[in-house]
């Protein structure tokens, strides 16, 4: 089940492997980028024009707006206290956890072996460098970098200084 009935892809979405890839229950959107060894889940949202870079792992609840860049190996998560059992021993079922959605909202920009908590929020035009682990949430066009991941400049910043060069 590579891609499964129930996902609603848009026009020209592009996954040039589908055979290995594992999609279900989720939103794709028009031309969108969608590369090898990716795992989106159900009740997740992927906006337009977004490349989602091999390896990576989007689970449930995880909303990514328009022109997003996740990297290779980026990893979401949506339960704030997993746990495999219950106190009782048994194995944790649906319903014995709490689902906790986290937005990326457009244009930011996710680096490689990046791991996201859940609940939070990536502002527009943000910029989390590779391998960073972030555990609160990024303003609009900061840059973020390490464990935990700390603001470190402004994306703008960037932006002008390669105007000027």
């Amino acid at each position: 089940m590579p891609v499964a009935g129930n996902v609603a892809l848009g026009r020209d979405v592009a996954i040039k492997y589908p055979d290995l890839v594992n999609l279900y229950g989720c939103v794709i959107g028009d031309e969108t980028s969608i590369g090898p060894f990716v795992e989106i889940q159900c009740n997740s949202v992927i906006g337009r024009r977004c490349k989602i870079g091999s390896h990576s792992f989007i689970c449930e609840g995880v909303v990514i707006e328009d022109g997003v860049m996740v990297a290779h190996g980026v990893m979401f998560t949506n339960d704030r206290y997993p746990r495999a059992t219950r106190p009782d021993g048994r194995l944790r079922a649906m319903g014995d956890w709490q689902l906790e959605r986290t937005f990326v909202r457009r244009g930011a920009s996710i680096g490689s072996n990046v791991t996201i908590l859940c609940g939070l929020t990536i502002g527009a035009g943000a910029l989390v460098a590779a391998g960073s682990v972030v555990v609160q949430d990024v303003p609009e066009h900061a840059v973020v970098a390490g464990n935990p991941a700390r603001i470190i400049g402004d994306v703008r910043d960037r932006l002008q200084q390669e105007a000027v060069a």
